[in-house]
């Protein structure tokens, strides 16, 4: 097997890009700048004859969200889902087992998700440099020449150059977010920011891993041996990774080993880790603004706006990020956005919904928006994709109305099957066992209003469901 593996690491809350990214719907899966979302320009970033299909690695909230955006792209590859969140070498490792067990010379190139390299042949020309040094079995990553003395990221001191390399480095030290004055001395010094991608044998990590973390490498082979298969997905073995302690690759490998090697990289990169990476990254007006969506800016430099649903306007700001959702504003100066994370930890504290959910939720076969919302009642947008079927179910607590907007609804109520056309609707009463489903080739949309004395998303009994949930 000469090919590379791309291991794709699909999890985490998205939180620093709030409130447009949250929990249920984190920044990977969104586009900045319109066409594909970051995920899925890390998938086409490795695919073509070098690279065999990717295993990407995500929790069970986001696999179909995954899973339709792999389709969108036409790509196969293996889906693993965590059974909880164990930070990245748990992640890493399973893929590793996974791999290994199939080739164990087999290289993997490890992605993390929501990264934005525009330069894809930039960033695949780096990769073919350290193949040498990954199959003479070193632990590759990619350090970034830094554009300034950043401290939101990781540094590598470089060392000696690798034999038998061309442009591979050894790794001296790797390093934690400095201070302002540090990350200037570190540029100065010729030191590299981490990217956090890594190119590696998959027994060569394991190898490794076992030698300084053998209690991830154990517990996470167990949780691969049990892993049992879910539709398109395969389920790690829950206790098995439960077992596992939760440390970064960083700290867990890459900190420890002998073999860790860097090569210099100088392809624009960005971990899209704040709204002024978004700002740095997007294309920008003649004074310096950028915006996604219908933002107006009128005597501003340098901000900017976001607002796909609602008209913003910016007037007389310099440096400010504003951020418009239907349920949520953000308002920060730009240089201040990274402290955004601690804003949505304190809104979480306070119990608000809005740190983690946003009005529009995904499901398997489409999506759900609220729309309003008072006592005893509550309105929903539903959109079901072609072929998409919700579950057979019932509710204890609420009866439902629906009107069909666009598309045709095919609806079961007690047995009884009609189809709904634009402009009809029917009536689901409480008990009642019924399902929707479209049986169209474009997408159903239609408008629900519940009644009942309880709402919550728990009141349902599922009879038959074809997403196994």
């Amino acid at each position: 097997m000469k090919t590379i593996v791309p291991v794709i690491m699909c999890g985490g809350s998205g939180s620093r890009l709030w409130p447009a990214s949250r929990e249920t719907y984190p920044k990977q899966l969104f586009s900045f700048g319109g066409g594909r979302s970051l995920f899925q320009d890390t998938v086409a970033r490795v695919a073509g004859e070098s690279f065999a299909p990717p295993v990407v690695v995500t929790g069970n909230d986001y696999r179909f969200l995954v899973a339709e955006q792999l389709r969108e792209m036409g790509t196969d590859g293996d889906i693993l889902l965590e059974p909880m969140r164990r930070d990245s070498c748990a992640a890493i490792a399973a893929a590793a087992h996974l791999v290994a067990a199939r080739d164990p010379e087999a290289l993997l190139l490890v992605l993390a998700a929501d990264h934005a390299i525009p330069d894809a042949e930039g960033f695949r020309a780096h990769v073919r440099r350290g193949m040498a040094a990954a199959r003479a079995g070193r632990l590759v990553t990619f350090g970034i020449r830094p554009r300034h003395p950043a401290t939101g990221f990781g540094y590598i001191r470089p060392g000696a150059s690798v034999a038998d390399t061309d442009g591979v480095l050894a790794v001296d030290a790797f390093v934690e977010k400095p201070d302002e004055a540090t990350a200037r001395r570190y540029v100065e010094d010729g030191y590299l920011w981490n990217s956090g991608n890594f190119l590696f044998g998959a027994g060569t990590f394991l190898t490794e891993l076992r030698r300084h973390a053998p209690e991830i490498h154990d517990a996470v082979g167990r949780a691969v041996a049990g892993a049992a298969r879910d539709l398109d997905f395969l389920r790690l073995d829950a206790d098995a990774f439960a077992a596992s302690p939760a440390r970064p690759v960083d700290i867990a490998v890459m900190e420890k080993t002998d073999r860790a090697a860097v090569v210099p990289s100088d392809f624009a990169w960005s971990d899209i880790g704040s709204w002024a990476a978004v700002w740095d990254m997007a294309e920008k007006d003649g004074d310096g603004n950028a915006r996604e969506g219908d933002v107006v800016f009128q005597a501003s430099q340098g901000c900017y706006g976001y607002s796909p649903d609602l008209l913003v306007t910016m007037v007389g700001l310099q440096d400010v990020v504003a951020v418009a959702t239907r349920d949520a504003v953000l308002v920060a100066a730009k240089d201040r956005s990274e402290d955004v994370k601690a804003l949505v930890g304190r809104l979480a504290g306070m119990g608000r919904h809005e740190a983690a959910e946003h009005l529009r939720h995904y499901r398997p076969w489409g999506r759900y928006e609220q729309i309003d919302q008072g006592p005893r009642y509550q309105v929903k947008r539903i959109t079901v994709a072609p072929g998409g079927k919700l579950s057979l179910q019932s509710h204890t607590h609420r009866s439902e109305h629906w009107v069909v907007v666009s598309g045709i609804a095919r609806v079961t109520v007690d047995g009884t099957v009609r189809d709904l056309k634009p402009n009809e609707s029917t009536y689901i009463p409480l008990g009642a066992v019924h399902r929707m489903e479209n049986p169209g080739e474009e997408p159903l949309e239609l408008i629900e209003v519940q009644c009942g004395a309880y709402l919550g998303e728990d009141d349902i009994v599922r009879y038959e469901d074809v997403y196994n949930r």
